[in-house]
């Protein structure tokens, strides 16, 4: 092996230990199974052992020849369409093969690669070229595509963050004043006092929901804890029952399942009782929420029924996200902290799931759990019960 085989191999295991700690904290998405190096057409211009380690790296790797053929390649390079026919055939990257060919200096660069063709947009991509030897050349190609996502998320949602406990915390500042100010006038003081506790409450529901969010977005859960979903249903109408009789609506039940999942009935009932809290605060006095549940061909459906304002369409497929408010002015009015829909779609995923929502502008909305339902060596039997009760 020469001079620049070598400081090329030094260069992929360097490559190799990163990537691989990017891909622990990444958690990315598994491999195709390894390519032995046996199964590869053996090349005078590549080094002896390189096959295997190019098979264990995280991002794309291979081996060009001097006519651009792939002589060895990495089980992930097929993921990013950089070959056809085996040949290397994307112009960025055959730029910097040709230059470090031409001077034999290793060459980084960042580029937008073209997704394959059944994929849409541009893989973001670090690209880092070596030569092996007088003919061969090493590709390196990192994909970053969900490293600048994640990081994109998190400036969000520190902005999102900062912005939400700004306005409760410059009103209790503000409050505080105004008590001092008006120490001489107890109806004064008592009313400041009034809106302090609206606002530390705000505050403090958003930190609850910041809390739970932080929970679930965490290490992926298994669930082995049966729980009825009638007891769901029962649990998240009674924590909502208070709210629904201040605003004068009537929260209908329907007939009993006895269906089971396989989840955490805390989370579960959390999630159904923040669309019932939505459904109650978008909805008119004087009007019904629905909600039912029924068990077919393997998956229990929750639904909650308004006969609310309704939801935009172009605004349905952004709801679930942390802090959107398709009216921020009434949901400050209705003390919502624009997490509790993150939270839901969270729950749902986490049980292997997904919420669905139907809504047409003022004729209301209907948000559908879905969820597996328990295996049925695991469900005990029960009795049928038919019937229909108010809150």
């Amino acid at each position: 092996m020469d001079a620049n085989a070598g400081l090329a191999l030094a260069a992929l295991a360097g490559f190799a230990v990163g990537g691989l700690g990017v891909w622990a904290v990444l958690r990315l998405r598994p491999r195709p199974p390894l390519v032995a190096e046996a199964d590869a057409v053996p090349s005078p211009n590549v080094p002896e052992g390189l096959g295997r380690l190019l098979a264990v790296l995280p991002g794309a790797a291979f081996v060009v020849g001097a006519d651009n053929s792939v002589l060895r390649a990495s089980p992930e390079a097929a993921r990013f369409g950089i070959s056809t026919g085996g040949r290397l055939d994307v112009p960025q990257i055959l730029a910097i093969v040709t230059s470090v060919r031409r001077d034999g200096v290793i060459r980084e660069q960042e580029l937008e690669l073209p997704r394959p063709p059944m994929g849409k947009g541009v893989i973001d991509a670090r690209v880092r070229v070596a030569t092996l030897s007088s003919t061969a050349a090493l590709v390196l190609v990192e994909d970053l595509s969900e490293a600048r996502r994640l990081d994109a998320v998190r400036r969000d949602f520190v902005a999102n963050v900062s912005h939400e406990l700004k306005t409760p915390v410059g009103a209790l500042s503000l409050l505080a004043e105004a008590v001092q100010s008006a120490s001489d006038d107890p109806e004064a003081v008592q009313r400041f006092a009034g809106r302090m506790q609206i606002e530390s409450n705000r505050l403090s529901n958003l930190v609850n929901d910041l809390v739970d969010l932080s929970k679930l977005q965490g290490a992926e859960q298994q669930y082995h804890e049966l729980v009825d979903v009638d007891r769901i249903v029962s649990e998240a109408v009674d924590a909502t029952k208070t709210v629904a009789n201040a605003r004068d609506i009537d929260v209908v039940v329907g007939s009993p399942t006895t269906a089971n999942v396989l989840g955490d009935e805390a989370q579960l009932v959390m999630a159904l009782r923040n669309l019932l809290t939505n459904a109650i605060a978008y909805s008119p006095p004087g009007t019904r929420v629905a909600v039912a549940a029924r068990a077919s061909a393997g998956v229990v459906e929750v639904s909650v029924k308004d006969q609310g304002i309704g939801i935009p369409e172009a605004e349905q497929s952004r709801i679930f996200e942390r802090f959107y408010r398709v009216d921020p002015a009434r949901s400050r009015i209705t003390g919502g902290t624009g997490l509790g829909l993150a939270l839901v779609k969270h729950v749902c995923v986490n049980h292997g799931g997904e919420c669905t929502v139907w809504s047409v502008e003022g004729e209301g909305s209907t948000f559908t759990l879905r969820l597996p339902l328990a295996p049925a060596a695991l469900t005990p039997e029960a009795p049928e019960t038919e019937g229909e009760n108010h809150s």
